[in-house]
C-alpha cells in the first residue's frame, strides 16, 4: 500500500455491493483469493486478527455453558459416513475424498472433514458409559472444514472455510431441547449484542434441515443486497446418530439407553461477512469494539522540528491507555502523510483515532475521531481514559442503530405480490406447510423466483388462518419467511 488510490474503495457500497465487498476484503487485508485453487483462500493478517477475536467470544461463552475443548482429526473414515444414511446422502455431493498416498491406493479412503458428527459420535460411544457422565458437552474451534461448493466467495461460501462446532449428549430429550435454546441465547448474546448483527432465528422446513437432524434451527441475517446469509444453526439430532454409533449409557435403573444429541455451529465465516457488509462504508471496514484488534490508533501530526515532542506525547498517551486495558496502536511512520494514514486506518475499521500534533502537545490535549461518523472531539489528556470509554460506547451504539437499515421485512398475500418483492430482504407469505408435503411448492417457488423458504420464526410467529398458500392455493398452515440466500 503505497498510494491513496491503492487503499481507497473505488465504488460505492449502495451502488455496487458485490464489487465493494470484494475490494474491502482485499484492501483491508482480510483475505487474498489468488492462491490458485477455487474456494481456498489465504486469510491475511488483519482479517485473521478479527477472526481470532470472534472465536474467543464463542470459546468463552460455550465454556461458561459447560463445554470442554477437544480437537479431532481432519480425516474421517469412509465407514463412519456409512452408519447414518440420511447424513451421508446429504453430504455426499460435497465430500472431498482422499484415495491415494504416495504411489499407493489406500485400503480405506477417507474424507476431509465436511462436518464432524460422525467423528465425534464414534468416540462418544467409547467415552460415555453411565448417566453420571451426562450431560457430555464438547466443542472444537479454529478448525477448517472442506466442502465441494460450486460457487465460492470469501467469507460467504468456500471449499475450505473456518468452523466452530459443539456436540452435546444428554439423558433426556427435554435436556437436549434446553441446550438448543441455550445455543440460540449464545448466538444472540455474541452476534446481536456484541457484534450488532440483526437476525431472525427460524425453524427450518423439513426438506431444508441438516442432514440427519430431527429439527434444525437457523439464524438468517439480511445483507445490503437484499439476500440473507445463514450466520449460525443449532440442531436437535434426536437419537438417530446415537443409534447409528451405539452411543449408550447405563441409567440409574441399570438399563442401557441411547443418548439424545445436539450440535451447534455459529458460522464464523458468515459472521465475518456480515460484519464487513452490514457495518462497512465507502471508506472500508467499521469494527465493533469487541473484535477490533486495536480500540484506537494514535496518529502523530508532524511539523518540521516538532517530531520528537509529538512522538513522545503519542507514546505517553499509548502507555496511559494501555495500562487501563485498551489496545492501542501508534503510527509513527514518517514516510506517509497524516491524511494518507487517516485513510489507511479508516479502511481497517479501528473504532477511534487519536490525533496529536504540536498544538495538542502544548495544550496537553488529544483529538478523538470516531470511525462510525467521523465526529471530532478535543479532550484534555487527564480525562482521556473516561473519554475513550465513552466514545467506544457511542461508536458501538451508533453501529447497532445503523445495522438495522438492511433488516427489511415485507408482507405478501399472493404469488404476484411475492414476485414484486424478490431481493428486498425477508418476505412473509402464507404457505401450505413446512413438512415434506410442501417440498414441491418450495421447489416451484425457487425455480420461478430464486426464493427459498427460510422457515417459521421462533419469535413473533403469525397464524395463517383463512389464508391460502401462495403456490398451490390450498389452505395455509403457516406464515413463512422467504428470501434469496447466499
Amino acid at each position: 500500500m503505497s498510494t491513496k488510490e491503492e487503499i481507497g474503495i473505488t465504488v460505492k457500497k449502495d451502488e455496487n455491493f458485490s464489487e465493494w465487498f470484494s475490494q474491502v476484503v482485499a484492501k483491508a487485508r482480510l483475505a487474498d483469493i489468488r492462491y490458485g485453487l477455487q474456494g481456498f483462500i489465504v486469510h491475511r493478517e488483519w482479517g485473521f486478527k478479527i477472526l481470532r477475536k470472534i472465536y474467543e467470544l464463542f470459546e468463552e461463552e460455550v465454556e461458561k455453558n459447560g463445554h470442554e475443548p477437544v480437537l479431532f482429526p481432519i480425516a474421517i473414515p469412509e465407514k463412519f459416513f456409512e452408519k447414518e444414511k440420511e447424513h451421508v446422502e446429504g453430504f455426499a455431493p460435497e465430500v472431498f475424498w482422499v484415495t491415494r498416498a504416495g504411489n499407493d491406493d489406500l485400503e480405506e479412503p477417507f474424507a476431509l472433514r465436511p462436518t464432524s458428527e460422525t467423528a465425534f459420535y464414534s468416540m462418544y460411544s467409547l467415552w460415555i458409559r453411565s448417566w453420571k457422565d451426562l450431560p457430555f458437552k464438547r466443542y472444537q474451534s479454529r478448525i477448517c472444514v472442506y466442502r465441494y461448493e460450486s460457487q465460492t466467495r470469501p467469507f460467504l461460501r468456500g471449499r475450505e472455510f473456518l468452523f466452530f462446532e459443539t456436540h452435546c449428549a444428554f439423558r433426556t430429550h427435554e435436556e437436549a431441547l434446553k441446550q438448543v435454546e441455550e445455543d440460540m441465547k449464545i448466538l444472540k448474546k455474541i452476534t446481536e449484542e456484541k457484534l450488532f448483527i440483526p437476525f431472525i432465528f427460524f425453524r427450518r422446513p423439513k426438506w431444508d434441515k441438516f442432514a440427519g437432524a430431527q429439527d434444525t434451527y437457523a439464524a438468517d441475517s439480511v445483507m445490503p443486497d437484499g439476500r440473507v446469509s445463514q450466520i449460525g444453526s443449532t440442531h436437535d439430532l434426536g437419537q438417530r446418530f446415537s443409534k447409528a454409533f451405539e452411543v449408550t449409557f447405563k441409567d440409574e435403573d441399570m438399563k442401557d439407553k441411547y443418548v439424545w444429541i445436539t450440535c451447534f455451529g455459529p458460522g464464523i465465516w458468515r459472521i465475518m461477512a456480515s460484519i464487513i457488509a452490514i457495518h462497512g462504508d465507502d471508506k472500508g471496514l467499521i469494527l465493533p469494539s469487541s473484535i477490533a484488534p486495536y480500540h484506537c490508533v494514535i496518529i502523530p501530526i508532524y511539523f518540521k522540528g516538532k517530531e520528537k515532542e509529538v512522538d513522545e506525547k503519542a507514546i505517553e498517551v499509548q502507555k496511559i491507555l494501555s495500562e487501563q486495558g485498551f489496545s492501542v496502536a501508534v503510527d509513527t511512520n514518517k514516510e506517509k502523510t497524516a491524511g494518507f494514514k487517516f485513510n489507511e486506518w479508516e479502511m481497517l475499521g479501528i473504532p477511534l483515532r487519536i490525533e496529536i500534533g504540536p498544538k495538542e502537545v502544548k495544550d496537553n490535549t488529544c483529538v478523538i475521531v470516531r470511525r462510525v461518523d467521523r465526529n471530532k472531539n478535543s479532550v484534555p489528556v487527564k480525562n482521556l481514559v473516561e473519554e475513550i470509554e465513552k466514545e467506544l460506547k457511542i461508536n458501538d451504539k451508533l453501529l447497532k442503530k445503523r445495522s438495522k437499515r438492511y433488516h427489511v421485512i415485507t408482507k405478501a398475500e399472493t404469488f404476484e405480490d411475492v414476485k414484486k418483492l424478490v431481493g428486498k430482504g425477508f418476505i412473509k407469505a402464507p404457505f401450505c406447510s413446512i413438512d415434506e408435503t410442501a417440498e414441491k411448492c418450495a421447489e416451484k417457488l425457487q425455480e420461478t423466483t430464486n426464493l427459498k423458504v427460510r422457515g417459521i420464526p421462533l419469535e413473533d410467529e403469525e397464524k395463517a388462518k383463512g389464508k391460502k398458500c401462495i403456490i398451490c392455493g390450498k389452505p395455509a398452515k403457516y406464515i413463512v419467511y422467504l428470501a434469496k440466500a447466499y
